[in-house]
């Protein structure tokens, strides 16, 4: 009943003018809602969380959701992703390190955001590379940055500089 009202907000005239992003760990059941809506509407992006290959199954449960646009948020990236990731009916991929107390954030390797990258490229999926977290890696060795989040695109090397939007959002 909380979803079908937040729907009738954005499916109105004052929530049309805007893109939503509506983010889940469990796509089955978004799945299971938009079809007994008749759809996702047309300003919302369908997305789910990845953090590891453990979590890939999810974006075969996004492609069943009746939307007209899907993303990834790719975040925080735990591990390297399988060579296996499909991105067949995605437009989006949004990724990032882990934030917070840098005792606790788990180490962010930017080549296997560039992976993504490269992926996305070849796939034709927009790339978005949110921040790069506490603990941004480079073969091994730490990268010393001033945002303690990894956020500020200033600090970050060319490769990584990329905050693409789907061309749907156009």
């Amino acid at each position: 009943d909380f979803l079908r009202g937040e729907f009738e907000n954005i499916q109105s005239e004052d929530g049309m003018p805007h893109l939503w992003l509506w983010l889940t760990k469990r796509p089955e059941l978004m799945q299971r809602f938009s079809a007994s809506i008749g759809g996702i509407p047309a300003n919302v992006c369908a997305m789910t969380t990845i953090t590891s290959n453990d979590a890939l199954h999810r974006v075969d449960a996004l492609r069943e959701v009746d939307a007209k646009v899907r993303g990834l948020s790719v975040e925080p990236l735990w591990t390297r992703l399988s060579d296996d990731l499909d991105l067949t009916g995605i437009d989006w991929l949004i990724v990032g390190g882990e934030s917070g107390a840098k005792q606790h954030a788990a180490p962010f390797c930017v080549e296997w955001a560039e992976e993504l990258r490269d992926l996305c490229d070849a796939q034709s999926v927009a790339f978005f590379c949110k921040q790069l977290g506490s603990q941004p890696m480079r073969n091994g060795t730490a990268i010393t940055l001033k945002d303690k989040h990894g956020g500020d695109w200033d600090e970050w090397e060319d490769s990584l500089r990329a905050r693409e939007m789907p061309m749907y959002f156009h």
